[in-house]
């Protein structure tokens, strides 16, 4: 993680390459790019429990029938 001063340096170089008009409009893609990454983690997560609970009921039912 940057310190205070790498951090001010890396803010001041983003002032520079896009100027204060262009930076909320970067900041907007930013935020929209982690939010899809999120919720595709998200639904992610879900088709693998759903596919572990499946799987579990049919181990269950294996060893009922066996």
């Amino acid at each position: 993680m940057p310190g205070g001063m790498e951090l001010f340096i890396i803010l001041f170089v983003v002032l520079l390459l896009f100027g204060g008009k262009k930076i909320p409009e970067l900041m907007r893609g930013v935020g929209k790019g982690i939010r899809e990454f999120n919720n595709a983690k998200a639904t992610i997560e879900t088709e693998i429990k759903e596919g572990m609970k499946e799987h579990e009921k049919l181990e269950l039912k294996e060893k009922k029938e066996a």
